[in-house]
């Protein structure tokens, strides 16, 4: 990102989602789910940042509340005034647009603000938001820009998840972020391939309700036909992969792959450990057993191309996803299930697990769609200038929360990233 090497963009919206009061009801829901995954941890925790890009859980409570009063408060509220002159840059991400920025990598080091004051904050700009949002007649603008910041504080959330796993994974202890009982063991559905015709398809946002820029503008497609693995791949295959010598063999590997392999002396996923011949995996819920039935995650992109090609296989682009994902339902194991790690795919026939569980790559770079433009002012930063260097993924994780996510949603990480939930689903050409 990168923030999550940004995943997110502007806001294309019709219209709203109903009267103010509903969306003063949405504003305090959002607000108040991110000081609830903060709960768990202690002051030290949201403290410290773990790797550049990663922040702390403090200053991701900061920032969702910064955006809400740079783009918003300061905009519309007649009586304006910040709350400390400083937070314009110790919480400003990456606009340069609107001034000087604190040093990503040094997020870490702002022991002060304390965390407390960080609540404040958090309090003080809710308070003076609800007040806005009872208006009835509020700006369409100042709602549209409202809609935008709960999306990204939600991004946002996933990111405190994402971040607090790599922080503490660190930790010799490997403690838990939340205690969970054990994974039970489970074992996946059958893997079977799902054919779908070639042709021109339609692809992108469909113009309603809320979407990201970068969903947008729809547009036609030629496809091939194509096939795609019924699930996601799990631990069990690609344990197959690892102790069959995947991560030794030059064949299976992009080149620029090949170099971040050997120069890391990488040989498994990021949160594998391996205990005594036992393989064990960092969750959420601390060391458990890895169990081979649920999908592996925390692949890079390089990862999942050498096990695709290890497995005669590749991945889907975007286009291939999105065309399947059109005629599924939106639902699966999100964060808003509790479970934070993926799991089993379901029995039944067709495509499962689309959408949550694991965020899937594909061969697409991230780049614009034809006709897109970068907004105006500021917010024009939020994501076309990331159009570089980063491949997209598609469908949601189990730290992504329900209702966030749709068909069109586009992700996007460099190569390299594996901290967060990313998984494999294979393709192949009919």
């Amino acid at each position: 990102m990168n923030r999550m090497q940004r995943i997110g963009s502007t806001a294309r919206l019709s219209g709203m989602h109903g009267p103010a009061a509903n969306l003063a009801h949405e504003f305090a829901r959002v607000r108040a789910r991110s000081v609830e995954l903060a709960a768990p941890l202690s002051a030290e925790d949201a403290c410290v940042q773990s790797m550049p890009d990663a922040s702390p859980t403090k200053w991701h409570l900061a920032h969702t509340t910064w955006f809400f009063e740079t783009f918003v408060l300061e905009r519309f509220d007649p009586g304006f005034r910040p709350f400390r002159t400083a937070f314009r840059v110790l919480f400003n991400s990456y606009y340069n647009n609107l001034g000087d920025r604190h040093p990503r990598p040094q997020r870490g080091m702002l022991t002060r603000p304390p965390l407390a004051e960080i609540h404040d904050y958090r309090r003080e700009v809710d308070a003076r938001m609800q007040r806005l949002l009872q208006d009835e007649a509020a700006h369409v603008s100042l709602r549209d820009l409202v809609v935008l910041g709960l999306n990204h504080e939600q991004q946002h959330q996933e990111l405190l998840l994402t971040d607090v796993k790599h922080l503490l994974s660190l930790n010799p202890l490997a403690p838990a972020y939340r205690e969970q009982a054990p994974h039970p063991a489970a074992p996946s559905a059958p893997l079977e391939w799902v054919e779908f015709a070639g042709g021109v398809t339609a692809i992108g946002h469909r113009g309603t309700g809320f979407g990201f820029d970068n969903e947008s503008p729809r547009h036609d497609v030629l496809l091939q036909s194509f096939r795609l693995g019924s699930r996601l791949v799990t631990n069990g295959e690609y344990l197959q992969f690892v102790e069959r010598g995947g991560y030794a063999d030059p064949r299976l590997w992009l080149s620029e792959g090949w170099d971040w392999v050997s120069q890391n002396w990488l040989a498994q996923p990021i949160y594998w450990r391996r205990d005594e011949g036992t393989w064990k995996e960092f969750t959420l819920g601390g060391l458990l057993p890895l169990e081979p039935g649920l999908p592996v995650v925390h692949v890079s992109y390089f990862e999942a191309d050498a096990y695709a090609r290890w497995a005669g296989a590749r991945l889907p682009t975007e286009a291939e996803w999105e065309r399947a994902a059109a005629a599924c339902d939106i639902a699966g194991n999100f964060a808003d299930e509790g479970v934070l790690h993926p799991r089993a795919a379901p029995p039944g026939p067709g495509l499962r697990q689309m959408f949550g569980d694991a965020w899937e790559w594909t061969q697409s770079s991230y780049a614009p769609y034809p006709g897109f433009r970068i907004a105006e002012g500021a917010i024009g930063e939020y994501n076309g200038k990331f159009m570089v260097n980063q491949y997209v993924l598609r469908g949601g994780s189990c730290a992504t929360p329900a209702g966030h996510i749709r068909a069109s949603y586009r992700n996007f990480f460099p190569t390299s990233a594996r901290w967060q939930f990313s998984g494999i689903r294979l393709a192949r050409d009919s």
